[in-house]
């Protein structure tokens, strides 16, 4: 097997688990998404646990890189904050999935503990990156911007979750805009 065909079976479990959760995740699924036998998916994850964590993993590193492109495309912290709720608009927008973070979050007991630490970080990576844009962009002081921030992560994701349950992605974008408008987000 390829580094390749790695990456593809990465990709497919992640879309799987984005629409169906951990518990819906199998090799048999996976195996007929990326064209390959199930057999052939032990060959880079010998487990279910294995492939969990992998795919956690890759998760938060490719939103921490996607905040760091925000950074650089959008330098003013302002307007990188205002930048945020992209990132889980592209999930809705992508056959109306579901952040990762969300939805295997909310299976946290029935996770495999390195599993649930790999979902936890990305949650800790989205906090930092907005605490740090809230201070910089004098939002609030340094004091405050981490209960600011967990606010932030929170009622964003939770906009993905009401929009999604709803197949509506204008019901977020309305959300978002009130967020704006009244808080936690600033305009």
């Amino acid at each position: 097997m390829s580094i390749n065909a790695r990456e593809a079976i990465l990709l497919a479990a992640r879309n799987i688990a984005q629409s169906q959760g951990y518990n819906g995740l199998n090799y048999r699924d996976l195996a007929s998404a990326v064209g390959i036998k199930p057999a052939s998916i032990y060959y880079h994850f010998p487990s279910k646990a294995d492939l969990g964590i992998a795919v956690a993993r890759r998760y938060w590193e490719d939103g921490a890189a996607a905040l760091e492109v925000i950074c650089k495309q959008t330098p003013n912290p302002l307007q990188a904050l205002q930048r945020f709720p992209e990132i889980f608009r592209r999930s809705l927008e992508a056959d109306n999935r579901l952040c990762l973070g969300s939805f295997v979050g909310a299976e946290t007991d029935n996770l495999p503990p390195a599993m649930a630490e790999e979902i936890q970080a990305f949650a800790q990576v989205n906090i930092a990156w907005l605490s740090r844009q809230l201070v910089a962009a004098h939002v609030c002081d340094a004091g405050a911007s981490d209960a600011r921030a967990r606010a932030i992560f929170s009622a964003v994701a939770g906009a993905q979750l009401i929009a999604r349950s709803r197949a509506d992605i204008s019901l977020y974008d309305t959300l978002i805009e009130s967020y704006r408008a009244y808080g936690p987000l600033p305009a």
